[in-house]
């Protein structure tokens, strides 16, 4: 099949890269011409713009993936994506946008008979070899059209159809809720470890122990064992700084609309604002850890909090 990314970075480079190892033909647009001479190594046909891109199409619907980041320039892109799509073609949102944006854009792309979809998508800098999970939401005929390559980026069973227009962004949403939880509680758990001099932990080493079968074992703990023996046990050079992209906020805001009691990921979105006030350890882990799934940048000691 054919589709076109918007956005290369170290998620849609990697997810158009995937594609193309199986099988399918990748265009691909960026602003830097770094990044499209990267990608075009692997197979990916980049263009510096949207028109230009659109017009490479043999195929019928066009299928256009948006990965950029949320708000104001995901609206750019998808007005300039319908500035160029026809009738019948699918429009993808895949970044992590906020679930009452995907609602407005397919309310508005309607009209005009394009179809559009929302894709949470979760796996990081690691979904290039161990594939991408999944979440869609909006039109099910443009899903069952888009299937195949859903499958190609996600690992057996991978994907799912979540529902209605909004309903991919909304579970995304929530499973990003879910992670600061995660994130928080492995944190706070090392860092008491952290603080018992008299035993002198080795916390790669139990990490390691403890993804030997025990019940808190994951992929999460896996990445600390990792961040553990790439940073070091002090994390000496990483600023005890968390950001928060978004998904955590609207995850708390929905659950007091909704008067649903979600304790543990507020105050675990409470704890990153108390990041950026002191050198807590537990939000060292935290850096370093999303450093290791998602490539998200960690603020080295040597630069100001900004």
């Amino acid at each position: 099949m054919e589709i076109g990314f918007i956005g290369l970075g170290r998620m849609g480079g990697n997810m158009a890269e995937r594609l193309v190892q199986h099988g399918h033909t990748v265009f691909g647009v960026d602003p830097s011409p770094v990044v499209r001479d990267n990608v075009n190594k692997h197979g990916v046909t980049a263009f510096e713009g949207i028109p230009e891109m659109s017009a490479k199409f043999t195929q019928k619907p066009r299928i256009f993936w948006s990965m950029v980041p949320s708000g104001k320039i995901t609206d750019s892109v998808i007005d300039e994506i319908a500035s160029v799509a026809e009738a019948g073609d699918i429009i993808i949102d895949g970044g992590n946008s906020n679930y009452k944006d995907s609602v407005r854009h397919h309310a508005d792309l309607l009209p005009k008979g394009l179809r559009f979809l929302d894709a949470g998508t979760s796996g990081g800098v690691w979904g290039l070899k161990n594939g991408y999970c999944l979440m869609i939401g909006g039109d099910r005929d443009a899903y069952d059209v888009v299937e195949p390559i859903f499958k190609d980026l996600a690992p057996p069973e991978g994907c799912l159809y979540a529902g209605a227009s909004g309903a991919g962004h909304y579970t995304k949403m929530v499973h990003n809720g879910i992670e600061y939880g995660l994130l928080q509680a492995y944190a706070e758990g090392f860092e008491l470890l952290h603080a018992v001099k008299e035993y002198d932990f080795d916390l790669e080493a139990l990490a390691h122990l403890w993804n030997q079968g025990s019940v808190v074992r994951s992929w999460l703990l896996e990445l600390a064992e990792l961040a553990f023996k790439a940073e070091g046990k002090e994390f000496t050079d990483i600023k005890a700084w968390v950001e928060d992209s978004g998904e955590g906020r609207w995850t708390v805001e929905e659950s007091i609309d909704r008067a649903v009691p979600l304790p543990v990921i507020t105050l675990a979105l409470q704890m990153r604002f108390r990041s950026r006030e002191d050198e807590a350890y537990g939000a060292k882990v935290i850096a370093a850890l999303r450093n290791q799934f998602g490539g998200h940048a960690m603020v080295s000691t040597e630069a100001p909090k900004a």
